[in-house]
């Protein structure tokens, strides 16, 4: 099979066309997860009739499955309903961000700065520079899920490009590479904290560097844009010459200079931006910032500044994109700022349908613990094969990957996992940093084909801009040659890495030696 598909490009193509008809013929999203909500609530009382002679780590006592069809739960799941959504995460993220930037795209700030941009960004170059913004995105929570993805479209439909390429460039860079970034951010010291506790398992005085990973992510962004890059220009966009664009979308910015009031509100909107950066920035330099967490850190879980960060973006695209209009004209009273406000929450309408039954299809497999039992018998599994140790690190990204298809949370699935993994591959003297590398490719490389993802639903919602009929098909057959070539080729450079022994990051190691 793989060398049919290595000689013949036609045969590759015909099976990611299969798979998008065959998605696209899929239920609505939202009937989707409705359905996978029945389907948690039967297996729940399925698995719940068995014992299970496992421990949850993350409670130290026996593991049951919790039966969601009890009264009790019923009754509970019925009571949290409103809750349950009102407090799902990603929805706050993607509306209070889109205010902001829905002002700044309605008075014609971002149309301006594209055009701009445009005039002095070769076209050959839009791929790479869009996969590394999104890399950089990571440091920013999950502002590149609202802000990078739909600017990927936007981009490449301006430069003449198809749309779709674009976004699914962004998304590639966005989520596919979540594990590779220059520059640390709030999941660096998140995952080693996970790692450490289960490290000291074994070894009860192990302390790990909160960047022990940070050298070998930095290089492994290297990596995903160059072959975000080639997958994108080479296979991706090709594919979808045959897929028009919709005659009747909302104009986008184009090539043509802009005009000199134009120009000079556009110059008034970038310096108001750098101002307000400035001051940021400033009010965040001494030491003893309100900004910095805890531990004196900007970048720390639980600072205040990564806890800003959607209300930064929101702020930082509303204030430059008012003077922007202000100066171009396109505002005249605090009408039209409330207007590009309640046009970008109108786009959300059918986003917003999606994410009340996500959010109560997450809240009954959580509670289940389902999602708990299918990663231990993973690994139970796993371990009992005895595999050779690149073998064994192979196998966690594998099972890495398989399990993010259901469950999303990094550190939620590190939590399940690193007491396991870490204190197994301790025993055949593989470190902590290696298993927590190892788990950080698996766990980026299937987020771009998982409608389970809660920003899975918005990604289809910004194709359905350009081109309306775009289901989950059509985005899952898109993202699957990234999701694919990612995980072949970052494990077998992380592989390569181990066997130069390339430092992974700070004070990391490859190997373990029981003290």
């Amino acid at each position: 099979m793989a060398s049919t598909i290595a000689r013949d490009p036609k045969f590759t193509r015909r099976a990611l066309a299969a798979i998008e008809r065959i998605g696209n013929k899929l239920p609505d999203p939202a009937v989707l997860f409705i359905g996978l909500l029945v389907a948690v609530w039967v297996l729940s009382w399925l698995f719940s009739q068995f014992d299970y002679d496992l421990v949850d780590p993350r409670t130290g006592v026996e593991l049951t499955v919790a039966n969601q069809l009890s009264a009790s739960a019923m009754t509970q799941f019925f009571s949290s309903m409103v809750t349950t959504f009102a407090h799902f995460h990603p929805i706050g993220v993607v509306l209070v961000a889109m205010l902001g930037i829905g002002v700044a795209e309605h008075t014609g700030f971002i149309n301006s700065a594209l055009r701009a941009m445009l005039g002095v960004t070769a076209r050959w170059l839009l791929t790479p520079m869009i996969i590394l913004v999104g890399i950089v995105s990571h440091t920013a929570a999950d502002a590149g899920y609202v802000l990078v993805i739909p600017l990927g479209g936007i981009i490449f439909h301006a430069a003449g490009r198809h749309p779709l390429a674009g976004i699914a460039a962004a998304f590639a860079g966005v989520s596919g590479g979540f594990s590779a970034n220059f520059i640390p951010s709030a999941i660096d010291p998140m995952l080693q904290g996970i790692s450490q506790s289960a490290a000291q398992i074994m070894e009860p005085d192990v302390a790990l560097n909160p960047l022990n990973n940070f050298f070998f992510t930095a290089a492994s962004s290297m990596l995903i844009i160059g072959l975000g890059w080639l997958v994108t220009d080479k296979f991706v966009e090709p594919r979808l010459r045959d897929t028009p664009v919709d005659a009747d979308i909302e104009e986008q910015p184009g090539m043509e200079a802009l005009l000199d009031h134009e120009r000079r509100a556009l110059r008034l909107g970038l310096w108001t931006l750098v101002v307000a950066v400035g001051l940021l920035v400033l009010s965040a330099w001494p030491v003893d910032s309100a900004w910095r967490g805890p531990e004196g850190s900007l970048t720390e879980r639980g600072a205040p500044l990564m806890a800003s960060i959607v209300s930064l973006i929101f702020v930082l695209f509303l204030v430059p994109g008012v003077v922007y209009g202000v100066a171009a004209g396109t505002v005249k009273s605090s009408r039209d700022v409330i207007r590009g406000m309640t046009s970008a929450m109108q786009n959300m309408a059918y986003y917003l349908v999606i994410m009340f039954f996500i959010a109560q299809f997450i809240y009954a497999f959580v509670q289940s613990n389902l999602g708990v039992l299918l990663a231990l018998e993973g690994a139970a599994w796993l371990k009992s094969m005895g595999l050779p140790a690149p073998l064994m690190v192979t196998g966690i990204v594998a099972l890495t990957a398989i399990l993010n298809l259901f469950v999303g949370s990094a550190s939620a699935k590190w939590a399940l996992l690193a007491p396991i993994f870490v204190p197994m591959l301790m025993e055949l003297g593989i470190s902590p940093d290696l298993t927590q590398a190892a788990y950080r490719v698996g766990d980026s490389t299937t987020n771009i084909i998982t409608p389970l993802m809660p920003y899975f639903p918005l990604v289809v919602v910004y194709c359905q801009r350009y081109v309306a009929q775009t289901g989950i098909g059509t985005v899952t057959a898109l993202m699957l040659p990234y999701s694919i070539s990612f995980i072949i080729a970052w494990t077998l450079f992380l592989l390569v890495y181990w066997s130069l022994g390339v430092p992974l990051g700070l004070q990391a190691s490859y190997t373990w030696a029981a003290g």
